[in-house]
């Protein structure tokens, strides 16, 4: 048993309350059962409850064993002092307020059915995604639907919190705070920290500076990666040198620390690759932020990252090594991630920050019309939930992985909630 499962117990009633009765044998009546506290403080606030003739408003907390009272040192705190009634699993030592008054006292141990803390500590048990077992309840489709908006709802602000935190460092400045998460992006997760800082270190106002020269644009991205810093014998490498050179100069351009990875990455995903399509995409667009959320369709937006690398890059993945040659576009794959992850989450915050409802309906939209991803946390779904079929599904089961599921969050869980529900009062 933990203080978890008897807050929900007390918050949702499950347990007999037959001839209910203080540990004293006062009839007990429950009014109201107080809000959840998240704060410092008792576990439930302003709830109400009759003891005998006698009505009493205040504050209830909850506890595995009567005695942590004392363990955690409620009697010299103040937010404690307006406690009407200790519901507990177990009553092994009287409690007394700063008065020296009996403080109320209900235990749960004979009252609750067995089969609820049995299900619950299975759960808590499970390892990985507690649910899969046998006990997996049934969800009817508009149960599922519900749960899921949830989740994305929440995944959405999360990550939106994110978002007005960059905007804040950015002075509010839309175009930047798109700027820096989209370079990160572009990065894949091996050089994320480095693009990320590239992107930071390039002010949105020196990219549009250089944005009609494609050259420029890569010698700028390529020189802050530090991928420019040999000496090789290689014509295009050394007129990139030469460009960031000047630029750097002239800019007064930050030294970047952190140094590119290419190991365990595929050479489509070479952070050379990658940068020379964020450069093509710099010069092909202008204020791109702004024109994606003029966009009604999430086609549209697709079509807006449809890039390839300049020609130097068809038939090379790192300096001075040729390969075969290759038109390196920006897959669909690629694309989808950039918006699942890039685009959706600014458009969301911008949504929020403005209070457009409109904008954030069409970010929610969006997921529902791109394709769900495919990662073995997706997969450990498939037999339980409904088909993921757009990122919205997916999205939702990666949420509910790691923010319920990894958690142990069963008990705040639709689906751990009808799991423990389904066990009977």
């Amino acid at each position: 048993m933990n203080e978890k499962l008897l807050q929900f117990l007390w918050q949702f009633q499950y347990f007999n309350r037959d001839t209910l009765a203080t540990d004293l044998g006062e009839p007990l009546s429950i009014i109201k059962v107080g809000q959840p506290n998240k704060n410092q403080g008792p576990d439930f606030l302003d709830a109400s409850i009759r003891i005998g003739d006698v009505q009493l408003v205040g504050n209830i907390e909850i506890h595995t064993s009567a005695s942590d009272w004392y363990k955690h040192h409620h009697e010299n705190d103040a937010h404690y002092h307006n406690i009407i009634l200790h519901v507990v699993w177990e009553n092994d030592l009287p409690i007394k307020d700063k008065y020296g008054q009996l403080i109320p006292t209900l235990t749960l141990e004979s009252r609750v059915a067995k089969t609820i803390v049995q299900r619950y500590e299975t759960l808590l048990k499970s390892d990985g995604i507690p649910c899969h077992t046998s006990i997996f309840p049934s969800m009817s489709e508009i149960a599922w639907m519900a749960w899921k908006e949830r989740l994305v709802a929440e995944r959405l602000e999360r990550k939106a919190a994110n978002v007005l935190e960059l905007l804040a460092q950015s002075n509010n400045h839309w175009e930047e705070v798109f700027w820096w998460m989209l370079a990160s992006n572009f990065g894949v997760k091996v050089n994320t920290a480095l693009f990320e800082a590239v992107a930071k270190s390039i002010p949105i106002t020196i990219l549009a500076k250089h944005k009609h020269q494609l050259i420029q644009l890569e010698a700028l991205l390529m020189g802050q990666a530090n991928l420019l810093e040999g000496n090789l014998d290689d014509v295009y490498y050394k007129k990139l040198q030469q460009e960031y050179s000047f630029i750097k100069k002239k800019h007064s351009l930050q030294t970047i620390t952190i140094l590119p990875n290419f190991l365990r990455t595929r050479p489509a995903n070479f952070p050379t690759i990658r940068l020379a399509q964020l450069a093509l995409l710099i010069h092909q667009s202008a204020h791109l932020f702004s024109k994606i959320k003029e966009q009604t369709s999430v086609l549209e937006v697709q079509k807006l990252f449809i890039v390839a690398t300049s020609e130097y890059w068809m038939n090379h993945y790192k300096f001075e090594q040729t390969s075969t040659k290759k038109v390196k576009k920006l897959g669909n794959n690629a694309i989808d991630n950039l918006l699942i992850n890039t685009v959706i989450p600014v458009l969301f915050a911008y949504g929020l920050y403005n209070k457009e409802e409109a904008i954030k309906e069409k970010a929610i939209g969006w997921l529902s019309q791109i394709k769900g991803e495919k990662n073995s946390l997706v997969d450990n779904w498939e037999s339980y939930a409904p088909p993921i079929i757009s990122s919205f599904d997916s999205q939702a089961m990666i949420e509910l992985t790691n923010n319920y599921c990894k958690q142990k969050r069963c008990l705040q869980c639709a689906i751990g909630l009808k799991i423990v529900q389904s066990s009977g009062r």
